[in-house]
């Protein structure tokens, strides 16, 4: 754009006037804006609030005045006037002189951050109050080029909106197939090729009987619990048909004892020798260490709260879709304890823990979870141990599972390769509307031709 002339912004934005307490009759049955949010759309609640408000009509350009150069901004379109904390602002503006469709764009500009940093002490780290907005001087185009500018950014928008969708769908599909691959695994589809090359590996009915036998001598020896008996699986509950070899079992036949739930002492905010783990250090599938916190209790070294390496963790009650995710505990033995919306299980020396996680993350477990799951679906549904224990878990030699987590693993590093591409690209389209946003608005541009043409 030309360099123009330099033009306070309160020259043609004019702060709509009038600060209300939050029970002022002026306001009597008024909703208000809750958040405005970084697109730009208007959330509009009944929620009380103890600040003071202001007035919005219909037409008035409102903005947050913390989060403004993140997008939250809008022209307000509604009927009924709304109300709207004192961390917003209201305005009414000359449309002689501003093209408020350039306005809002430059309010997102690194040009703004710049003049921001420049006139206003604190920068963009202050909340921007009308004072701030209304006394910055800025370099104002003429209302024809700021029509320009306008045209060609919402071609671009338009093709940015195009290649967001796209990302999103790319997204999509990587994550069925994330599915799909784990699926096809805990089926034996993924590993015909090996049956057909090692036909006289041990059958899962002998693997089963070894581990049976291997489970009574540690109960004789007193080294752990006897477990609860289940009745057989049944036809009807088998939900698919498995290779030839491989046989279905409950997760109780492969684990050493009932699954436990954990412990949830009070939390502090000052290191102590007990880390408790938070849900969110499994909610990925994938153990996360950062997700801890402290408590002020001693727990016995002996205690069964105690994480071992090889351990597999579930979320025993989460939202509807985490309730039953699981995570292998990949860290050192006795560092954390877990807590009570956790379960433990500690397996069997002849499972593959990384199988055994294979399967607990497919889709076929994941929806036995959620289809067990009891209590507020839509807020904290639960699985219990009883749940966990009867899950009807496909079983073959420990061979063809060693077989079966190289072959997911493989595919699966395939899978981050192009999960990175996508999120290369994803960083670059934000990039780009920064570039665009910067010479659109920077006053050492001479023409309304942005970054994409």
């Amino acid at each position: 754009m030309s360099k123009g002339k330099t033009t306070q912004i309160g020259q043609f934005l004019f702060e709509r006037e009038g600060k209300y307490k939050p029970n002022a009759i002026e306001l009597d049955g008024l909703k208000r804006v809750d958040k405005i949010d970084f697109s730009g759309n208007f959330h509009i609640a009944q929620k009380p609030s103890n600040t003071n408000m202001i007035l919005i009509k219909s037409g008035d350009l409102v903005i947050s005045g913390i989060n403004v150069a993140k997008g939250a901004m809008a022209i307000y379109q509604g009927h009924e006037d709304v109300t709207a904390t004192i961390h917003y602002s209201s305005y009414t503006f000359d449309e002689t002189q501003i093209e408020v469709e350039y306005f809002k764009r430059f309010l997102k500009s690194p040009e703004f951050v710049r003049l921001l940093k420049e006139q206003v002490k604190g920068g963009i780290k202050t909340e921007i109050k009308p004072k701030h907005l209304l006394a910055l001087e800025i370099p104002l185009p003429t209302l024809k080029e700021q029509k320009s500018i306008v045209a060609h950014f919402l071609r671009f928008e338009s093709e940015q909106r195009e290649l967001n969708c796209e990302i999103t769908h790319q997204k999509n599909l990587l994550n069925k197939l994330r599915r799909r691959i784990l699926q096809e695994a805990i089926e034996g589809k993924l590993t015909g090729w090996w049956r057909s090359q090692n036909p006289d590996v041990e059958t899962a009915s002998k693997l089963l009987e070894r581990i049976t036998v291997e489970k009574s001598y540690l109960v004789k020896d007193k080294k752990i619990k006897p477990q609860k008996p289940l009745t057989p699986i049944t036809d009807n509950e088998k939900p698919f048909e498995l290779p030839e070899g491989w046989i279905w079992c409950h997760l109780s036949s492969l684990i050493l004892e009932d699954p436990r739930n954990g412990y949830s002492p009070k939390s502090v905010d000052f290191p102590t020798n007990t880390k408790t783990l938070k849900l969110g250090a499994t909610t990925s599938g994938s153990f996360d260490s950062s997700e801890y916190k402290y408590v002020n209790e001693e727990i016995d070294l002996s205690s069964f709260l105690w994480l071992k390496n090889g351990d597999i963790l579930i979320q025993r009650s989460n939202s509807l879709d985490h309730v039953g995710v699981s995570a292998i505990y990949d860290e050192d033995d006795d560092k954390y304890i877990y807590p009570d919306l956790m379960m433990k299980l500690r397996l069997v020396k002849f499972i593959s823990c990384t199988y055994l996680h294979q399967i607990l993350l497919s889709p076929f477990c994941r929806e036995y979870f959620r289809a067990n799951a009891s209590g507020a679906q839509k807020s904290m549904p639960k699985i219990n141990q009883g749940i966990v224990s009867r899950t009807p878990i496909p079983l073959c030699s420990i061979a063809e599972q060693q077989a079966i987590v190289t072959k997911v693993e493989s595919l699966f590093a395939l899978c981050d390769q192009l999960e990175a591409e996508i999120a290369n690209n994803q960083s670059h389209a934000k990039q780009l509307i920064q570039v665009v946003l910067k010479e659109a608005f920077s006053h050492e541009v001479q023409t309304p031709e942005l970054a994409y043409a």
